[in-house]
């Protein structure tokens, strides 16, 4: 069962504050979105990084983009219900950060 959190776009000081939780994260020029590129040590620790992920993403109903060549992976994170940036994004970049931090150990 998926946690709940709000799949309300994010916007004015609460998407400022929000956002500031995860400052890797880049909002995109073309659409609204966060965006973050990740780098290995090689494919193997991107691999791991990707697995938890989706062990995460599956856990809260929530999946990102996403695009891996060899040791890195490229990420964006968009809530399309709501057409843009919600706080499963600013969760699910908060628990990427983490896992990437872990498996790069």
């Amino acid at each position: 069962m998926a946690t709940k959190y709000s799949r309300t776009r994010l916007e004015g000081e609460e998407r400022k504050r929000r956002l500031g939780e995860v400052p890797e994260w880049k909002e995109q020029s073309d659409r609204d979105a966060i965006q973050r590129n990740y780098q290995f040590k090689d494919f193997k620790q991107a691999w791991a990084f990707m697995n938890k992920v989706a062990d995460k993403a599956e856990e809260l109903d929530h999946h990102p983009e996403w695009f891996n060549v060899y040791n890195k992976v490229n990420v964006t994170l968009a809530t399309h219900d709501a057409s843009g940036v919600t706080e499963y994004d600013i969760v699910l970049a908060k628990a990427m950060d983490e896992y990437a931090s872990s498996v790069s150990k």
